[in-house]
């Protein structure tokens, strides 16, 4: 049984709201499993190769210019054999490098577009929701969950658009989310309800 999905989110620090928004997403989705998100480092620090590889999930997100790390981390879930889901913002002015970008990941693989933060939650959610679906047996989903799970999904194809412009996400950087009902921690704090 997995304990943890590993999300690897590969952002510019030019997409600060999308960053944000993909660091507090699987928090919505109403199962019980424990993630490790990993974004892209914007202050110099080393790239999480192993991390990288070992992605469940790998999006790649692209704004107005390709900055280091992202052609990196692009380069390595490759040669490992993964290719990132792409999202692409829209309606922004890009550098003639992040064109190039554009071009040559298109060769491999499709763009998803997205005008707004609320639009890229939206197609994230169904992204991960998938995944989680066509893979619940690897991560052991009962059948309530699945049902769960595919209840929600009707509900954010269905539901309005949600606002997740401005304000910064609760989870911030790289991060590890955990649930008591898979995962017995060895070490750290556990926060209950009233903690909070």
């Amino acid at each position: 049984m997995i304990e943890k999905i590993i999300l690897y989110c590969s952002a510019a620090p030019d997409l600060v709201i999308e960053r944000d928004l993909l660091g507090q997403v699987v928090i919505e989705i109403p199962i019980d499993i424990g993630w490790r998100i990993i974004l892209s480092p914007i202050r110099g620090e080393p790239v999480d190769l192993e991390a990288v590889v070992k992605a469940d999930i790998h999006l790649l997100l692209l704004g107005s210019d390709i900055r280091a790390p992202i052609g990196l981390e692009w380069l390595a879930a490759t040669r490992a054999g993964h290719v990132p889901t792409l999202y692409l913002k829209e309606g922004i002015n890009r550098t003639m490098a992040a064109n190039d970008f554009i071009r040559h990941l298109a060769k491999r693989t499709a763009w998803h577009p997205f005008v707004s933060s609320a639009d890229l939650r939206r197609q994230v959610f169904r992204l991960l929701a998938d995944h989680l679906l066509t893979q619940a047996f690897r991560y052991s989903l009962t059948s309530a969950e699945i049902d769960r799970l595919q209840t929600w999904l009707k509900g954010v194809d269905e539901g309005p658009e949600a606002k997740v412009e401005g304000g910064r996400a609760v989870v911030g950087e790289s991060s590890v989310i955990l649930t008591t009902e898979r995962y017995n921690p060895t070490g750290g704090v556990l926060l209950k309800p009233r903690d909070l």
